[in-house]
Parts: structure tokens; C-alpha cells; sequence
């Protein structure tokens, strides 16, 4: 009876109106600016490099607030995320994943210019920000209950995607190719996790500016192997994805076909799990960065969508539609397990379930994050510590779940949350468009 009232829910707030309100946000968002985020993809790298040593007023550097922001994307969104679309969406839905992340990086860019613009600090001394701070402190009393929906909606939503998807995932693949039982696989994950949260967000930046860059190339370097043994397969790939983009796609092998719509609902969906331009979460952390500019930490900020959904994501699709896994009937990590292992072996198969891992640990930590920083701002400073022992414990519980329905909470509550942050951007769209004007104007541009 849940199941069906969670996917009823989910079918209401995954409808129309919500694709429209993302992509729709994000479109007025990039034309507002001038596309200035496309524009300054360049500009943006170059400011990562250099934010590794800059101090200024702040708790982490740019460099630490991106690696934090991308411990909490690059998680199996990326692997299972992409696989799931394409097995419901078809091939065509990869396309509706690039659409979502180019307009994504313009709602991004605003999360962060927002969320340092509009920043607080919080009783222990510490930089705090997002959406519910930027709603507060830009909007009116009159709109104040948004800021209070957001927060409570990411502190529960963390346990779907940041924490119970997670654990989930990787207990599965383990118990797949390891017969490793899902409760030991939760507490190993959940013992870890805690020695990372004792030190807070200092140490979550410093384990994943370790981390994150380590696993990203890995994961990347063994994909483009793939693609690289399957090169004469990837212009059919790139044709496939566009053609059926816009025509549904009929059951081919395990396939069992899809519709348009089922393209473009699946595509954007997993895009916005993936990347979560939209959703609010990103800018917690970019709220921390050591930066007096809300225009560069934008910059670099947009870079986590760029990194996530048309570097990884690409990849990982493509991965799946060259090597024919797609049309296996396997569905999540494990179709993507099966195509790296059908051009890789056992060495591919190895790289997903090492990836999946290291991805879902880094965004366990992540996520926690943002969600003690939600917790906070409804009950305060004191409630952190409640919600760091009550998020390790759900670890394991979500890692002996049923994964369909993991999925589908993780899904829905992404849309409860994004609704109030994306009504926000819209509202301070003005004050994005006046500070991106004011500094292009004092850098010359």
C-alpha cells in the first residue's frame, strides 16, 4: 500500500508540470544571463585551480567546496542512474540527460551566486547557506515557508538519494559478485561514513578532494577503454540516441521498448538525480567556500554539472549503447557491470563495482552534509549530532532494502524539494542577472 501511494506521488510530481518548471527554470536562467555559464566553462576551470589556495572569508576553499558538492553528485547516478534511464527511457533518454545538464549549468551557476551572496554565520562560526538561507534573507516574510519546506524536504531526501540509494546500490553489486551479505556491506559503509562526519565539513572537503578526483579518473579512464575497443560502434551509438530522442523506440532483445515520453521523463529525471541542478543541495556546500565573489564561486560551481552529467554520464551511456548491454534486460548497476564486463572482463566488471563503491561512500558523506545543514536550520546547531547517528544508522537498513522502491522515495522526495529552490531562483533571478552584469562589467567582458 506505501509502494503504491509513493509511486502515485511520484507519477504527480515527476508529471509535466515539474519537466517544465526544470528545464523551463533553467532556460530563463541561461538567457537572462546571456549564457554567460556556457561561455565561461574555460574561465570556470581555471578559477578551480587557482581556488585551491585562496583565503578568504570562508570555511573551505572553492576547490574543497566543489569536491564536496561532487562527492554528493558523482555517485550511482552515474553508474546505476544512466543504466536505469536508458533500460526505462531507451537510448533516446541520454539525450534528454545532455539537454537537462546544459541548462543546468546556468540553474547551478545561480544556486551558488546565490548561496554565497546570501550566506549566514551559524552559532559555532561556521558559513552556511543553500536555498533556505537565500529564500530568508532575499525574499520576503511572505515567501519565508518555502525556506522551511526546502529544508525539511533535503533533510528527509538525504536518506533517499544521498544515503539509502547509496548503500543500497553497492550492497547488491556486492552480493552479486562477492555473496557478501547487504547487512555487512551496510556496516562496513556505515562505520566508515561516522569516522568521516566526527570531523565535520572540513574533514568530509579533505577526504573528498582525495577521493573524488582519484575515482573520477579511474572510472574514466576505463570507459573510454571501452569505447575506445568499440569505436566503430559509437557514431551508430550517437545516431541511436538522437533518433530516438524524439521516436519510440520498439522492444529490441531484453529490451521491452519505450515511449517519447518515457525518454524525456526518465532522461530528465536521472539527469537531475545525477548532476542536482535544481534541487538546492550543491550550494550548501558552495556556501562554505573561502570567497568573497558569488560570481567565480559560481563558476565553479556550474563545473560540477558539466564534470558530472556530459563528462561521466556520457560515458557510462555510451558504454552501455556500443557494447549492445542495453538490449540485455538487466536494469541498474548491474547492466552497467555487464557491459564494462563484456569488453573489459573481469577487469571491467571490477572497475564498476570498485567505482560504485567509491562513489557511493563519497556521496554518503556528502549528502550528510547537506542534510545536518537542513536539519540545522529548523531546529539548530544542537540537532547535528542527532541527525549524523541517525543517518549512519540508516545506512545499513538501506542496503537491505527492496532497490524498486528505494528508488522510487529517492525519486519523489528530489521533486518535493526542488519545487520551493526552483520558485526561489526564478524570484532572485534578478539579483543573479545584476551581479553577473556588474561583474562582467568590472572584468572588461
Amino acid at each position: 500500500m506505501i509502494e503504491s501511494l509513493v509511486g502515485q506521488l511520484n507519477s504527480l510530481v515527476w508529471g509535466p508540470a515539474m519537466l517544465v518548471l526544470i528545464l523551463g527554470t533553467g532556460l530563463f536562467l541561461m538567457i537572462g544571463t546571456g549564457g554567460f555559464p556556457l561561455r565561461q566553462i574555460p574561465r570556470g576551470f581555471k578559477l578551480l585551480w587557482k581556488g585551491r589556495n585562496v583565503e578568504e572569508e570562508g570555511d573551505i576553499s572553492s576547490w574543497g567546496a566543489l569536491m564536496t558538492a561532487l562527492a554528493a553528485t558523482i555517485g550511482t547516478g552515474n553508474i546505476a542512474g544512466v543504466a536505469t534511464a536508458i533500460f526505462l527511457g531507451g537510448p533516446g533518454a541520454l539525450f534528454w540527460m545532455w539537454m537537462t545538464a546544459l541548462i543546468g549549468l546556468a540553474t547551478k551557476y545561480a544556486e551558488a551566486v546565490l548561496a554565497v551572496h546570501f550566506r549566514e554565520t551559524d552559532e559555532a562560526g561556521d558559513h552556511v547557506g543553500g536555498p533556505m538561507y537565500y529564500i530568508k534573507n532575499g525574499l520576503s516574510k511572505n515567501w519565508r515557508f518555502l525556506a522551511f519546506l526546502f529544508a525539511l524536504f533535503a533533510m528527509i531526501a538525504g536518506f533517499g538519494i544521498g544515503n539509502m540509494v547509496q548503500s543500497n546500490s553497492v550492497a547488491k553489486l556486492f552480493e552479486t559478485h562477492f555473496s557478501i551479505n547487504p547487512w555487512i556491506t551496510g556496516g562496513v559503509l556505515s562505520v566508515s561514513v561516522g569516522l568521516v562526519l566526527i570531523g565535520g565539513v572540513r574533514r568530509i572537503a579533505d577526504v573528498a578532494g582525495a577521493l573524488v578526483p582519484v575515482m573520477a579518473i579511474t572510472y574514466i579512464a576505463g570507459a573510454a577503454s571501452v569505447l575506445f575497443l568499440y569505436a566503430h560502434e559509437i557514431p551508430g551509438a550517437f545516431a541511436l540516441v538522437f533518433e530516438e530522442a524524439f521516436t519510440p523506440t520498439a522492444a529490441q532483445g531484453g529490451f521491452a521498448g519505450a515511449t517519447l515520453w518515457a525518454a524525456i521523463r526518465f532522461g530528465v529525471a536521472r539527469g537531475v538525480f545525477s548532476n542536482e541542478a535544481g534541487l538546492g543541495s550543491a550550494p550548501i556546500a558552495h556556501a562554505a567556500a573561502s570567497t568573497n565573489d558569488p560570481v567565480r564561486q559560481g563558476m565553479v560551481a556550474m563545473l560540477g554539472t558539466f564534470i558530472d552529467t556530459l563528462v561521466v554520464c556520457s560515458l557510462t551511456g555510451l558504454v552501455i549503447l556500443v557494447t549492445g548491454a542495453w538490449k540485455s534486460g538487466v536494469t541498474g548497476a548491474a547492466l552497467n557491470s555487464q557491459a564494462f564486463g563484456e569488453a573489459l572482463g573481469d577487469k571491467g566488471e571490477m572497475i564498476v563495482t570498485g567505482g560504485l563503491a567509491i562513489f557511493a561512500f563519497s556521496t554518503l558523506i556528502g549528502w550528510s552534509y547537506y542534510g545536518e545543514k537542513s536539519a540545522e536550520y529548523i531546529f539548530g546547531l544542537k540537532a547535528v549530532p542527532y541527525y549524523r547517528v541517525l543517518w549512519v544508522v540508516c545506512i545499513p537498513l538501506g542496503a537491505a532494502m527492496k532497490l524498486e522502491f528505494v528508488w522510487l522515495i529517492a525519486d519523489t522526495l528530489n521533486a518535493l524539494m526542488a519545487i520551493p529552490n526552483l520558485i526561489a531562483l526564478v524570484l532572485l533571478s534578478p539579483v543573479v542577472f545584476g551581479l553577473t552584469k556588474t561583474w562582467k562589467k568590472g572584468h572588461g567582458l
